[in-house]
C-alpha cells in the first residue's frame, strides 16, 4: 500500500457532515417541531428519497438549467428516476396512489434531507434537510391559516422570543392579478413573469430604486456583475412597485432615510387599496378575498400582526403554489464576515398547491403546507443561544488495566447496560492508562472504571469522575490549602465495592 496512490478525502461541494454536537442538536430541535405539529393534528409519513422523474414535475425556481436543478439517473429497466427536490412533490404521489384509503382532509409530517443540483455558494447547499406538514384535502383558507400559526407556535417553542420573527403572507392570485393587469398574462410571457417575480423577492434586500432597474433595463451591482431586467415600461413598473410595496405612492420610498417604505395602513385598508389600483383583475381580487378571510381567523386566534401579517412582497419560487404563500422569517440581525450586522431572514415557508395532485388524478385535490429549512433554523437557534453544539455527554468507560482479565471487564460494562446506563469497553490497542485516559476525554465521558490487580484483590474497583476531575484542573492553582486539595481529590477518584458499581454509578451521575 506505501507505492499506492492514495484517494483525496474530499467530500463533493455543496455537501456537509455532521457531528455527534450536531446531531443532537438538531435532534432535540426537530422533536420539538414533531411536538407543536403533533398538537395540531398531524401524523409522521416517511416517502423515498428517489422517486420517478416525471412524478416529481418540472416545478423548480432554477428554470435556466437543462436539467431543472435534479439529480437524475436510469435504473435497469430504463426509466429516470430522480432525488427529491422537496418533500411536497412526493407526498402529492403518495396521496394519489393511496388516495382512496387516507381521510380527507389528510394532515401528514415529514422531515428528511432533499437535493437540488444547482450550483453551491454561501447558504446554498445541494443537499440540506427539509421539516414539512401538509394538509390534502381542504379548501379553505382556513386551512391556511392553520398552517401559518403553527409556524407561529413552532418558532416560540423553540424559543424564538415575539418580536423576533415573523410569518408574512401573500397569495399567488394576487400576484398572478397583477401580472394579468400590466398585461404580461400570456404564456408567451412565462420568462418575463419569472423575472418580475425574481425581483419583488427581492424587496426586503434593495432599495426601490433597485428594484426599479431589476424591473426595466436591469441592474449593474457593485462588483460589477450585471443582471437582466424583466424588460417593462415606467407605467408597468410603477404599478408592480405599488403593489409590492403596498403602498399607492411609491415615490414616498425614495424620500424615506433608508429608501424602505414605512407603512401606516392597517392590514384591510392596504387591501382595499390595491384592489382599487387594480380594477380590472377579477383574480386579484379573489386573492385579495383569501387574504381578507385569512386575517380575520387569525386575528380572532389572538395571532396579532407581531406575529402573522399580510406582506405582498412575499412570492415564492415553486410554480406549484396556486394561493395563499407564507414566509417565517427571523427579524433579529447576526454579523457577517467583516462584522457588519445583516438580517437573518427566511427559515421556511409554504403555501397552498391544489394543482399539484391533480397531475396524478383526473381531479384537483386542495393541498396546503409548510416546510421548515432545517439547518438554517439550527444555525438561527445556535446563534441565540438556544442549542449548543457540544457533543453530548458519552459513555461511561471501563478500562482495561489487565488484558487477561477482558472478560471479567466485560461483565461490568454488561451490568452497567442492563441497568439502563451508557457504557463501553475500551477497545483499543494503545493499553497505557494515559492513552485510556486520552480517550476518555475524546469520547467526553462523565466517568470512568478502574480495576488492577491490587482492587480485584480487595473487591474493589475504583472510580474516576472525569468531570469533576477537570473543574479540580481548572482551579488547582488556585488551592492553597493541602487539606482542601486532597479533600477535591478524593470526590474525583475513590474506591466502591465491587457488587456497588451501578449504584455507585447511577449516584455519580446524578440519576
Amino acid at each position: 500500500m506505501s507505492n499506492a496512490k492514495l484517494t483525496d478525502p474530499r467530500r463533493p461541494r455543496g455537501l456537509g457532515d455532521l457531528g455527534p454536537g450536531e446531531i443532537a442538536s438538531q435532534r432535540q430541535m426537530l422533536e420539538t417541531i414533531r411536538q407543536v405539529y403533533e398538537r395540531y393534528g398531524f401524523e409522521a409519513v416517511e416517502t423515498p428519497y428517489l422517486e420517478y422523474t416525471d412524478a416529481l414535475g418540472k416545478f423548480l425556481p432554477d428554470q435556466d438549467r437543462p436539467n431543472a436543478g435534479v439529480f437524475s439517473l436510469q435504473d435497469d429497466d430504463e426509466q429516470w428516476m430522480s432525488l427529491r427536490y422537496d418533500l411536497t412533490a412526493p407526498l402529492a404521489r403518495y396521496v394519489a396512489e393511496n388516495f382512496d384509503k387516507l381521510p380527507k382532509p389528510y394532515r401528514s409530517y415529514r422531515v428528511g434531507p432533499v437535493f437540488r443540483n444547482e450550483k453551491p455558494g454561501p447558504g446554498r447547499f445541494r443537499q440540506f434537510m427539509q421539516f414539512d406538514a401538509d394538509t390534502v384535502g381542504a379548501s379553505s383558507v382556513a386551512a391556511d391559516a392553520e398552517n401559518c400559526m403553527m409556524f407561529a407556535d413552532a418558532m416560540e417553542a423553540l424559543g424564538i422570543p415575539r418580536g423576533s420573527y415573523v410569518v408574512k403572507v401573500n397569495n399567488r392570485k394576487v400576484l398572478d392579478g397583477v401580472m394579468e393587469a400590466i398585461g404580461i398574462g400570456g404564456p408567451e410571457y412565462a420568462a418575463t413573469r419569472l423575472t418580475v417575480l425574481r425581483a419583488i423577492d427581492k424587496m426586503d434586500k434593495f432599495p426601490v430604486e433597485e428594484i426599479w432597474k431589476l424591473l426595466g433595463p436591469g441592474r449593474l451591482d457593485e462588483s460589477g456583475d450585471f443582471t437582466k431586467g424583466a424588460g417593462l415600461n415606467d407605467k408597468q413598473i410603477y404599478r408592480v412597485v405599488n403593489f409590492s410595496f403596498g403602498s399607492l405612492d411609491y415615490k414616498s420610498a425614495f424620500e424615506n432615510e433608508n429608501s424602505k417604505v414605512n407603512f401606516a395602513l392597517n392590514t384591510s385598508s392596504m387591501l382595499r387599496n390595491i384592489v382599487e389600483a387594480f380594477p380590472e383583475s377579477k383574480k386579484l381580487k379573489e386573492g385579495m378575498s383569501e387574504l381578507m378571510d385569512f386575517s380575520g381567523i387569525v386575528s380572532n386566534s389572538d395571532y396579532r400582526n407581531d406575529r402573522i401579517r399580510i406582506d405582498t412582497s412575499v412570492v415564492r419560487g415553486l410554480e406549484y403554489y396556486t394561493g395563499p404563500v407564507y414566509e417565517v422569517e427571523l427579524t433579529f440581525d447576526i454579523p457577517d464576515e467583516i462584522g457588519k450586522p445583516v438580517r437573518f431572514g427566511s427559515v421556511g415557508g409554504g403555501g397552498r398547491y391544489d394543482g399539484l395532485i391533480g397531475r396524478f388524478r383526473a381531479e384537483d385535490v386542495p393541498a396546503t403546507g409548510i416546510s421548515i429549512g432545517v439547518s438554517r433554523l439550527q444555525a438561527a437557534l445556535t446563534h441565540l443561544g438556544k442549542l449548543k453544539s457540544e457533543p453530548p455527554q458519552g459513555p461511561v468507560v471501563v478500562t482495561v488495566m489487565d488484558k487477561t482479565r477482558i472478560g471479567e471487564y466485560q461483565a461490568m460494562v454488561s451490568e452497567l447496560r442492563n441497568a439502563g446506563l451508557r457504557a463501553e469497553l475500551y477497545l483499543g490497542d494503545a493499553a497505557g492508562f494515559g492513552a485510556q485516559m486520552k480517550y476518555c476525554n475524546r469520547r467526553n465521558a462523565p466517568l470512568a472504571v478502574i480495576q488492577g490487580s491490587d482492587e480485584a484483590a480487595k473487591g474493589e474497583v475504583q472510580i474516576k469522575d472525569l468531570v469533576k476531575g477537570a473543574a479540580l484542573a481548572e482551579v488547582a492553582k488556585t488551592i492553597t490549602d493541602r487539606e482542601v486539595y486532597l479533600a477535591r481529590q478524593a470526590e474525583v477518584q475513590y474506591a466502591v465495592k465491587r457488587e456497588d458499581l451501578v449504584a455507585k454509578v447511577r449516584e455519580a451521575l446524578g440519576i
